[in-house]
């Protein structure tokens, strides 16, 4: 195969192999699984490009704050997802570059702390859904609304939870950084957690948000401008399924735009679970054609180069 370029969107739970057991070196553990595979991409001699999520890790830094809150001064969020891309992006730094001196294989590897712009009149802004951080009793929850001006929500019986706004991207900030080092052979680490939420004042300068954005919507958008030739996101499961859990339950191999919009329409995919990563699939195959995919950090690249995982196409 052709070098191309390949763009991969892994979760940030999928860094979290054990709730009851969550240490950075596990993390890490967690990371250098799934940067094997990624490895031998590179080695292939494709040009790899990776996004990643990071909501549990934001909810441990915001509790870690939540915690010292008498003696240290509260963490916006936009500095959350900030920590988590460099944290992140050296624990896969690492683990990608023992992969390359196992396979004696001379490559690079580089974190960008990438800020994502979005617009300030996003509906979420007004209306915001996406729950973060811990639980909270009603108590400690009506405190925050006041005292932090937090949103709170209760979430279905089992407590209070701060809920913040998830917009759209627009554009991404280092988006000529990430070119030229790809250009430039650099395997490129961005986007993480679906980039820092920014918007643009009206002198040009720009301002952090409280916000979280989607990384697989981040994702595809930096997948879309870098005209990416394969677009993965790394997930739980090997293939998307339709009838999931039934009885009739039948895994995807390959789908077109038209069969994926009909399986969204009729309600397959959960609203905080699968349906994003298809809808993000279907943006980024209808404005370039090329190749989407589905799949788990041990089939990466048997999707690639064989009938693993779920194929989106034109």
């Amino acid at each position: 195969m052709d070098s191309k370029i390949i763009v991969i969107a892994i979760g940030g739970n999928s860094l979290i192999e054990d709730n009851k057991n969550v240490t950075v070196s596990t993390q890490y553990a967690a990371a250098a699984k799934t940067a094997h595979h990624i490895a031998k991409l590179v080695k292939a001699g494709h040009s790899v490009v990776i996004a990643h999520g990071n909501g549990p890790q934001v909810g441990y830094i915001l509790r870690r704050s939540e915690y010292s809150t008498k003696i240290l001064h509260p963490v916006p969020l936009d500095s959350c997802v900030a920590d988590t891309q460099g944290a992140i992006g050296y624990q896969l730094q690492m683990a990608l570059d023992n992969e390359f001196t196992k396979m004696g294989l001379k490559a690079s590897v580089a974190t960008i702390v990438t800020q994502v712009e979005v617009d300030p009149d996003d509906p979420s802004f007004k209306n915001p859904t996406k729950p973060i951080g811990s639980f909270m009793d009603e108590e400690t929850a009506m405190m925050h609304k006041k005292e932090s001006g937090w949103d709170v929500v209760e979430d279905a019986g089992r407590g209070w939870r701060r809920v913040v706004p998830s917009p759209k991207p627009k554009s991404i900030i280092e988006l000529d950084a990430v070119d030229k080092l790809i250009n430039a052979g650099v395997i490129v680490i961005a986007g993480g957690g679906g980039g820092i939420p920014v918007v643009r004042n009206a002198d040009g300068t720009l301002s952090g948000k409280e916000a979280v954005i989607d990384k697989d919507l981040a994702a595809a958008l930096l997948a879309k401008h870098l005209k990416a030739d394969y677009f993965v996101i790394s997930t739980a499961v090997e293939k998307v399924a339709i009838n999931f859990n039934k009885p009739n339950q039948m895994d995807l191999g390959q789908i077109n735009l038209t069969e994926a919009r009909r399986y969204m329409a009729e309600g397959h995919f959960a609203p905080g679970s699968m349906l994003p990563k298809v809808q993000a699939m279907v943006d980024f195959v209808e404005t370039t054609g090329n190749v989407g995919l589905i799949t788990d950090p041990a089939h990466i690249y048997d999707a690639i180069y064989k009938d693993a995982g779920t194929k989106i196409v034109k």
